[in-house]
């Protein structure tokens, strides 16, 4: 992998497209993802944007942004002002176009000194997206900063097979993210686990009792409808549904997605969201014609 320090100006950036209606700004302390190369990088949909890769191998590179701190704090006065009249609120997804919580993390810290910005100049909402255990290496922060802010941890748990024939390892294993979900929600942090992308699913019901057990809520996010193509064309063009296709090929369907949806509802009424609307804190509810609502009324 090529690892490469850099120094940035600006560290906030104003969403667009899907993340418009998940949060006003989103926040990447490195470019690229040393995970990009196991199972989870197989299917990520940051790999299609040319404008982060630059027509690198996703997996082959990381820039490590050394001043995300300071770049910050020079702009979060103003970003907030913005926010607030655009949005009705400052709010940052951390992160949507690498983890913030790399193993690189250890060695260079820029998370760690961001968190430190934040409980001193904190949004209102802070939504921390992460595929691995190491998010507990920061529970002591992400406490202190959701006593000052409303914080949400995102734990991507995609399925339930530490193993799927024909992709390489999880970055992190299934069972220490089950843990590390379960440890952030008794130290009284908001815990939610995004199944995203959603991959076959060995035991439903032990799935989703499981994560009702370890979290505060689940989002459910499939590949159609999620990688921003119309059809899901572009994960198409990746190994991951024929692995997925080997194990359950009704997995490869949005109704895969509803019928997991139907039953995580089981296990976590009115706790459940579906794609965008999920990752933004809208969940779904099941009405006696299994339709999906999001809380408020609106049709999902």
């Amino acid at each position: 992998m090529n690892v490469t320090v850099v120094d940035i100006q600006n560290v906030l950036t104003r969403t667009t497209g899907f993340l418009k209606t998940v949060t006003s700004h989103s926040l990447q302390p490195y470019r690229g993802c040393s995970f990009g190369r196991s199972l989870c990088g197989v299917g990520c949909y940051v790999q299609h944007n040319y404008w982060v890769t630059k027509g690198r191998d996703w997996g082959g590179f990381l820039e490590i942004r050394q001043n995300a701190a300071e770049a910050y704090q020079s702009s979060v006065d103003a970003e907030r002002r913005w926010a607030k009249k655009s949005h009705g609120r400052f709010s940052i997804f951390m992160s949507s176009s690498t983890d913030p919580f790399l193993p690189q993390e250890a060695r260079y810290g820029v998370s760690e000194s961001l968190l430190d910005a934040m409980i001193a100049s904190p949004p209102d909402l802070l939504i921390l997206q992460t595929h691995t255990h190491r998010v507990c290496d920061h529970a002591e922060q992400i406490q202190r900063l959701a006593d000052q802010c409303e914080v949400r941890v995102h734990l991507s748990i995609e399925t339930d097979c530490e193993e799927i024939p024909g992709l390489p390892p999880h970055a992190s294993p299934v069972e220490a993210r089950f843990e590390a979900a379960e440890t952030m929600k008794t130290r009284g942090v908001r815990v939610v686990v995004t199944v995203s992308p959603l991959l076959p699913i060995q035991d439903p019901d032990g799935f989703f009792e499981r994560i009702g057990r370890s979290a505060d809520a689940v989002v459910i996010d499939h590949f159609i409808e999620g990688d921003g193509s119309r059809e899901g064309q572009r994960t198409l063009g990746t190994p991951l549904p024929s692995a997925i296709g080997k194990l359950n090929p009704d997995a490869l369907t949005l109704e895969y997605r509803d019928a997991m949806a139907e039953c995580a509802s089981r296990y976590m009424p009115g706790c459940v969201g579906v794609s965008k609307e999920g990752f933004a804190g809208r969940y779904a509810i099941g009405d006696n014609n299994q339709k999906w609502k999001i809380k408020g009324g609106a049709t999902a």
